[in-house]
């Protein structure tokens, strides 16, 4: 029983009821689907919202930053919404000024503050900046770093301030050996797993699109890795999901 933690159902082209059917004949009973601006939080919301064990997220993405993030308010109030995010800086593509997307950081990490919510960070190529914000503004006591890609280094400071791991797709890479040495050192009790679906379809699906079913390839792939057994594996990171979002739903079934 496997938890996509994070996805983007609003970017499915197909049928979105068909698309929860099909993670769940994957075992992927909970998904987490994300938004990356108002306009796509509120959409998020209004999907999770017809679905059992589907929960969304209110947040502006750093390439949307110059937007800002002041009208998320609202939006922290919807039964969906659970978390802040997916927020933080991404310098590779910088399609947002630097200090409209460190602005827009700082104002979403002081709503998940004022609203006891969990953080969700994006951050590419901006380590010692996302670090040094976090340091500075109080890292929320749940805070996930989504699709993580860092190294040993990156995952060591990342877990040093409390916060969880989200491998994705990109782990099963043949490129992404730095990104499995960080798995290698991350707690059990620290990890999660996801699709950011549409992207990132993990192999042996590479150049398809990806669905939240496929997490279940991520997951299986990190049991290996990691020298755990599969069930096992999807009951920690499940648990640890529901544990990051503060989920009421009843782990004894795990």
């Amino acid at each position: 029983m496997w938890f996509d933690n994070h996805c983007h159902l609003t970017g499915i082209d197909d049928d979105v009821e068909a698309c929860v059917r099909q993670a769940r004949r994957y075992n992927v009973d909970y998904l987490m689907t994300v938004g990356c601006t108002v306009e796509d939080s509120q959409q998020a919301a209004e999907i999770a919202a017809k679905f059992d064990g589907v929960w969304s997220t209110a947040g502006v993405h750093p390439h949307e930053a110059e937007s800002g993030a002041l009208g998320l308010a609202p939006l922290l109030e919807h039964p969906s919404v659970v978390a802040v995010g997916e927020c933080g800086l991404d310098y590779h593509y910088n399609y947002a000024p630097k200090p409209a997307q460190v602005d827009a950081f700082k104002q979403q990490i002081e709503l998940a503050h004022r609203h006891e919510l969990p953080l969700v960070i994006h951050t590419r190529e901006a380590w010692d900046d996302t670090f040094e914000i976090l340091d500075a503004e109080g890292i929320p006591p749940k805070t996930v770093f989504h699709c993580f890609t860092g190294g040993v280094n990156e995952a060591t400071k990342a877990l040093d301030r409390g916060a969880y791991l989200s491998f994705s797709g990109i782990v099963t890479f043949p490129s992404a050996a730095d990104l499995r040495e960080a798995a290698l050192v991350t707690p059990l009790d620290r990890i999660v797993v996801e699709t950011d679906s549409p992207y990132l379809t993990p192999v042996p699906h590479r150049g398809k699109p990806n669905s939240p079913g496929y997490v279940s390839i991520v997951g299986e792939f990190l049991a290996d890795l990691l020298a755990q057994e599969v069930t096992q594996f999807a009951a920690q990171t499940t648990a640890n999901a529901m544990s990051l979002y503060c989920l009421d739903e009843d782990l004894d079934k795990y």
